[in-house]
């Protein structure tokens, strides 16, 4: 079972919700220890009085505040809590706004909210399902491990989610950055190809098919020296594209999109080309069919002419001979006389 890092009271107007506070991520990068280089010497962080040089406890430490002059003001936990707001156990509810307005930028680290208790569900109901209802955050403030945070708090599904957010002042603005390109005059055919690139590569969120590969390569290296085995590296990062080549850039790169997308088409596109196929291969068949037809015809058609010339000449040649019989009786008589 995970272990509550906050309990406290969630207050909006005179309703109070106790609850706890559970961490909602977790980092799975590999966890490394340091050497000294050449060595198997371990090398570990001391604590150390600098004046005497000798190891302080962490319960012996004390906080100090630089106040000029080589002076420090000495705050020690008990003081820093007996200042935080519900001794650190209250997370006051400022105000409800829409979830849209929130600039993802402002978000840091995400926590599930159960409800404090058995006694305390039907109070984190009814907070949970009127804020999804309003599809809206509550913005509060709440101080843990000395630090005050502003926080948002919304609905998903049956759990409350409080994400800590970082104050205004916190957030560093876009114009403080030099060398931006503001305004640039481009061609309305590189902006075609490039939204043809984005719409080739869209699709829907599915984070379960991203994985962290560096840690994936990390762990292969470990296993990989561990045996002995010689080490593969990866490809460098590609150059910066040329601005002359851009548009031949996105052309290919609209191409190669579409065609690791058509290796894993949906059904219908499949259907479709399969169809398709299935058209041509009947026309193709159909096809020489009537070709072949058209071969009887015409072979009836040469069978036809052949047998009327057969029938002319024959004619022909009956004619030629009934024609020598009578000039030879002709010539036969005349001999006669």
């Amino acid at each position: 079972m995970a272990r509550p890092i906050w309990t406290g009271v969630i207050s909006f107007g005179l309703v109070a919700v106790p609850v706890r506070m559970y961490s909602a991520t977790r980092e799975h990068e590999v966890s490394f220890h340091q050497f000294e280089k050449g060595t198997s010497d371990r090398i570990r962080y001391q604590r150390v009085n600098e004046r005497t040089g000798k190891e302080v406890e962490y319960a012996d430490i004390v906080r100090g505040a630089d106040v000029g002059g080589g002076q420090h003001v000495i705050l020690d936990p008990d003081e820093l809590d007996s200042i935080a707001p519900g001794r650190s156990r209250s997370l006051e509810i400022h105000a409800f706004v829409d979830l849209e307005e929130i600039d993802p930028i402002f978000y840091q680290k995400a926590y599930y909210l159960g409800p404090g208790g058995e006694e305390t569900n039907r109070t984190y109901a009814l907070l949970r399902d009127a804020m999804t209802d309003a599809n809206r955050a509550a913005i509060g403030t709440l101080v843990m491990r000395n630090k005050e945070y502003l926080t948002a708090i919304r609905a998903d599904g049956d759990v409350l989610v409080l994400q800590t957010m970082f104050f205004s002042d916190e957030v560093r603005h876009a114009d403080d950055l030099a060398d931006m390109p503001g305004k640039v005059k481009l061609k309305p055919t590189e902006l075609s190809m490039a939204a043809q690139l984005i719409d080739s590569m869209t699709s829907g969120w599915k984070p379960e098919e991203y994985r962290d590969t560096y840690t994936d390569r990390v762990n292969e290296l470990i296993e990989a020296k561990k045996a002995g085995e010689e080490i593969t590296e990866t490809e460098a990062a590609p150059e910066a594209t040329n601005v002359t080549d851009l548009m031949e850039v996105l052309r290919r790169s609209v191409e190669d999109a579409k065609a690791r997308r058509g290796g894993g088409a949906k059904k219908t596109g499949a259907a479709k080309k399969a169809s398709a196929a299935k058209k041509t291969s009947t026309s193709a068949k159909k096809a020489p069919a009537k070709k072949t037809a058209a071969k009887g015809t015409a072979a009836k058609k040469s069978t036809a002419k052949t047998s009327t010339a057969k029938k002319t000449t024959a004619k022909k040649s009956t004619a030629k001979k009934s024609t020598a019989k009578k000039t030879t009786a002709k010539k036969t008589g005349r001999k006669a006389a």
